[in-house]
């Protein structure tokens, strides 16, 4: 790849992806296959994220501010030549979880974009990625999953978040 143009790049990486979610999908259905979710950490909760439904995780990279956005909208970051909305979920969902704080960038912060699929070009904040986990392992408690270790993990659609009429609004 290190002969191609950047447009061939993208088209090979995005044709790789594809590939990839294709094969992720069958495993999905197919019989006996187990299902895992990406844990991540977002306002100091941990939320389990359909594989499906999440993107690319890179490092959190150089954000511009859009005026007259809400304060959980962070602006907008350049993903390998995409122009993805950035948004601060620790803030957005802080109303409902009694969060007070937006996130803040450290070593281990990531940026988890929204899978190509849902239409949005949207990414949020991930304090931690946490990597894979089987909720068919968890217990159920309170709407919640707890796992082996005494970790409530709190499922997070993001195919829902995408047509929340209150996040698709970022303007003030």
């Amino acid at each position: 790849m290190a002969g191609l143009d950047p447009a061939a790049r993208r088209a090979r990486l995005r044709q790789y992806q594809e590939e990839l979610l294709e094969r992720v999908q069958v495993a999905r259905t197919g019989s006996g296959q187990r299902t895992h979710e990406l844990g991540v950490e977002i306002g100091g909760e941990r939320y389990l994220l359909d594989l499906l439904e999440a993107g690319e995780i890179v490092p959190v990279p150089a954000l511009t501010t859009v005026p007259l956005t809400q304060p959980w909208y962070l602006g907008l970051a350049n993903i390998r030549g995409s122009l993805v909305g950035v948004v601060d979920l620790a803030r957005f969902l802080g109303p409902q979880r009694g969060a007070q704080e937006g996130a803040a960038i450290g070593p281990a912060t990531r940026l988890v974009t929204f899978a190509p699929g849902l239409g949005l070009p949207c990414g949020f904040l991930a304090a931690r990625v946490h990597g894979l986990r089987q909720a068919a392992d968890m217990t159920p408690q309170d709407g919640r999953l707890v796992d082996a270790d005494g970790n409530a993990w709190t499922p997070l659609a993001l195919a829902a978040l995408a047509q929340d009429e209150r996040f698709l609004q970022v303007g003030l």
